[in-house]
């Protein structure tokens, strides 16, 4: 089996369970919407300035992703199939199929709720292409965590505190990198200026993702 078909495996697996179950996806709109209403009526979110704004939706979107997405390897190792996993699988096949169905997963949940953010908020987008630019990365650098540290917490006790209490403080750079740089598609197009703060933005996502595959090799041999 080559690494594609490897891969395809996984995520394919992967997806059939969670359209078959239907629970991550039901909980996380749910937080979110919630959360949407809860922004909208309690703060007056409509009248905040484009900063604020910014950071209220990618805060929603990191305690969603807290809530679910750990769950793919959680799952390996509380139905006792991490075992089955190695027999039949190489480590990079396992890792990078979980990584592709954790980032299709917050994907969706991610266009899910900027569109209905926009919609409710009343909000307008300066520069569209450079939006949807930082939310695909954005979405791969939050995705990239996520599977990294879902990997190592499958193993532990206690796995939904230590992944949350994990996850923040890797988290918080990225999330102040997405707060600026939605800020600015938001108000104006981007400059040469801001295009530093992208690099940064690939550099992070790279580095976890890179970081995610070789921990998972020394995981996958315990």
């Amino acid at each position: 089996m080559n690494l594609l078909q490897g891969i395809t495996a996984i995520l394919s697996k992967d997806l059939q369970i969670e359209l078959r179950s239907r629970y991550a996806i039901n909980t996380v709109l749910a937080f979110v919407g919630a959360s949407l209403l809860l922004v909208l009526f309690a703060l007056n979110a409509e009248r905040l300035p484009k900063s604020a704004q910014s950071a209220l939706v990618w805060i929603i979107i990191l305690f969603a992703a807290l809530s679910s997405l750990s769950r793919s390897f959680v799952m390996e190792t509380d139905k006792r199939t991490f075992d089955l996993l190695r027999l039949h699988s190489r480590a990079i096949d396992v890792f990078l199929g979980k990584l592709c169905f954790n980032y299709l997963f917050t994907l969706s949940v991610n266009c899910v709720t900027f569109i209905t953010y926009i919609f409710l908020l009343g909000i307008s987008i300066a520069d569209n292409s450079a939006f949807l630019l930082v939310l695909t990365v954005g979405t791969a650098g939050l995705s990239g965590v996520a599977t990294m540290l879902g990997a190592i917490v499958s193993q532990a006790d206690r796995k939904g505190a230590i992944f949350s209490v994990l996850s923040i403080p890797l988290l918080f750079p990225l999330i102040l990198i997405l707060v600026q740089l939605t800020k600015v598609a938001l108000i104006e197009d981007f400059s040469q200026h801001y295009l530093n703060d992208f690099w940064a933005l690939v550099g992070y996502t790279g580095t976890t993702i890179t970081a995610g595959i070789l921990l998972f090799d020394y995981i996958w041999e315990e």
